[in-house]
Formats: C-alpha cells, structure tokens, sequence
C-alpha cells in the first residue's frame, strides 16, 4: 500500500464502485468481527506487558487469515469490465512518491525463482514473453478506500508456477521487488485463474510503464491492491512464513475482497 501521487486526484467513484466498496468494507467488518471474541482474550493480559498484548493480536490476525482462507474460493472470479469502464488515466500507488520509482532495465532483467520448485533457472523478460498469456479488465480496490479499472495482460501464475515444477502443495508464494517491497500469498489464492504475472497494461496493452510497475508485477483482483507488488524480481514457494511489507507492520496478511 502505498503513497499517493500528490500530483494525480483520486478517480470518483461511480455508484456501481460505491456499491462494491461498501460491500468490501462489510465484509471487512464481518471479518473482523470474527475476532470480537478473541478481544476477551486481552482481558486475560496486562495491558502494560506490550509482548503478550502483541502475541494475542497477533494470533486474532492469524486466526482471520484463516477464516478468510476457507471462505476463499479457487474458482470463483473477480467481477471483468468492459474496455469502455477503465479508468484513466490509472492513479500511482507506492509507499513512495512517483519520482523514486525504480528504473529496471528490460536487458539486464531476470525474475529468480526459488524455494519448493524443480527448475531454479532465472527467467529473462523475452522469455517470459514468450508464454501464453491471458488478458483481463478487472477493478484494483486500495485498502485506502478508492478503487480503479485496470486492463492486464501478462502470465497466469498458477500455469507458471506448474512450468517450475512448483510443489503446489506448498503454503505460501513470496514475492520480492526491485522497490525493496515484498508480500506474500496464499497457494490457493496463486493458483487461481485470475491471478498474473502481468507485463502489460493499458487499453492497448503496452509494457508497463515504470510508474505500474515495469517490467513484471502481480495482478491478483481477488485481494486488496497491496498484494499486487510491482517490479517483481524473484519468487519463492515455501511452507515458512514469508511475511510482507505492510503485513508485517500490522496489515492483515489474507486481505481478500
């Protein structure tokens, strides 16, 4: 999640986007109420023993990561939008400002993987290229409340990860970036259809640019947009925990919509 471009106004919300908004919020709230009960447990704590208070906090956010991991469905997708309802131009989003995004080269460019996988080969950007790819128009909804149509084109990550020899029985897939952010996912989660390797976007669908995250990011509609690193540099399957820039600093790790 990230720091808005001071320079760019957020898009207005139409009321189909206020709608959904309002939906994610409830399901927000209905997942934390989830964790109501588990509040009684911090009766049970000094509240000036700052550990045990972070540890039952800590397990209230594991136990919704949980909850919203049985609740997640494999197959069920994101709502797809016409081309006539994207928004642009598509707002900047980073824990920066604009004029410290990253610069990757495409020549020197290689995504390493890593981890529960059989083929540890980098990957250049041509070949990358090179695989199928899948196009979708799907809505991008930011933790801060706004939320934009994007087209995306790129790699299905599942189909990926089955190319690597990934062990998909694993738990997690990490991810780190050129920009020092990282993040993790669920397996279920990158195997699902709508989740990409994205190298293009736009309504024609032009490599992305260095401000969207060029040369490859995430693209996962079915979380919130802090999932969708930008300048993704290596991959990692894994059964330990990889944690993530703002989970790690207290955002809840599923964060589903």
């Amino acid at each position: 999640m990230n720091h808005r471009d001071s320079r760019r106004s957020p898009p207005s919300l139409e009321p189909a986007q206020q709608r959904q908004l309002v939906d994610v919020q409830r399901r927000l709230l209905l997942r934390g109420s989830l964790s109501l009960g588990a509040l009684a447990m911090l009766s049970g704590c000094n509240l000036q023993d700052g550990d045990s208070v972070d540890r039952v906090l800590w397990s209230m956010s594991r136990f919704n990561d949980r909850v919203q991991a049985w609740l997640f469905s494999g197959q069920r997708l994101a709502p797809t939008f016409a081309a006539s309802e994207l928004t642009e131009p598509f707002p900047f989003n980073a824990f920066y400002p604009q004029y410290n995004v990253p610069i990757v080269g495409a020549s020197d460019y290689r995504l390493e993987v890593s981890g529960m996988v059989q083929e540890r080969r980098p990957w250049t950007l041509d070949a990358l290229r090179a695989l199928p790819q899948r196009a979708q128009i799907t809505r991008h909804i930011c933790i801060e409340g706004w939320s934009a149509i994007g087209q995306w084109r790129g790699v299905p990550l599942g189909d990926f990860l089955k190319r690597i020899g990934a062990d998909t029985s694993a738990r997690y897939v990490g991810f780190q970036c050129a920009d020092r952010y990282y993040t993790s996912i669920d397996m279920a989660s990158a195997l699902h259809p709508q989740t990409l390797l994205a190298l293009e976007t736009g309504r024609n669908l032009e490599a992305l640019p260095d401000e969207y995250g060029f040369p490859l990011r995430l693209r996962i509609p079915t979380k919130l947009g802090f999932k969708s690193a930008k300048h993704v540099t290596a991959i990692t399957v894994t059964n330990t925990y990889p944690g993530g820039y703002w989970e790690d600093q207290g955002y809840n790790w599923f964060s589903g919509v």
